[in-house]
């Protein structure tokens, strides 16, 4: 479900009139519990919290990047708002400092430059799957996130794409790895460098239909 002031999601250029009308749309909303709202290219979208089998995912990547990164000063995170200017997205998992602070200036989540990794676990809906493919893809790059993890169980059998190398002007990520599940795919850079995401997190392969 979205609310919008502007219709195209194509070449998108965001005015500070527009950011701001958002940002207090996005302040005032009282949400019923089980979900969310995220401010994304012009866009209030709202949407409810994954189905079971997409929080066995994002619970597992949390917790394998919890251990990988012990002792390392940095930790995992889920559902945390992750905040660019007036723009809010809320990655299924995120790395940070372990002691990261709110570092917006509202104290309403991390600012995207404490942010060294996110990573999203693809919904079944076109449209949500459009947003964690697309618009997200467009809006971590512009915020300048490092890496950007992206597991699709709706993506042929299902694949792992790791995006890095983020072009802010371009909304563009320049480097991109996408293996199918059963093939270990390894985060190349920033506190989870070595991380390998393997069926041990995604789970075996989908049955093509």
């Amino acid at each position: 479900m979205t609310a919008t002031a502007a219709e195209s999601d194509l070449d998108f250029e965001e005015t500070p009139d527009l950011d701001e009308v958002l940002w207090q749309a996005w302040l005032a909303l009282e949400l019923p519990e089980g979900y969310r709202a995220e401010i994304i290219e012009g866009f209030i979208e709202v949407s409810p919290t994954g189905r079971w089998s997409h929080s066995l995912v994002a619970n597992r990547l949390r917790r394998a990047l919890d251990r990988f990164l012990a002792d390392s000063g940095y930790a995992g995170y889920q559902d945390a708002n992750v905040i660019h200017g007036k723009k809010v997205s809320i990655p299924d998992v995120m790395v940070a400092a372990e002691d990261v602070v709110a570092t917006d200036p509202a104290g309403l989540g991390a600012a995207a430059e404490a942010v060294l990794l996110v990573a999203e676990v693809v919904p079944p809906g076109y449209d949500d799957r459009k947003r964690d493919r697309v618009r997200k893809r467009r809006a971590y790059a512009r915020a300048g996130v490092p890496v950007y993890v992206v597991i699709d169980d709706y993506d042929g059998e299902g694949h792992v794409t790791v995006l890095t190398t983020p072009n802010p002007k371009k909304a563009t990520y320049e480097a991109e790895v996408r293996m199918p599940y059963g093939t270990p795919v390894t985060i190349p850079e920033g506190p989870a460098k070595g991380f390998v995401i393997d069926t041990a997190i995604t789970g075996e392969p989908r049955t093509a239909e």
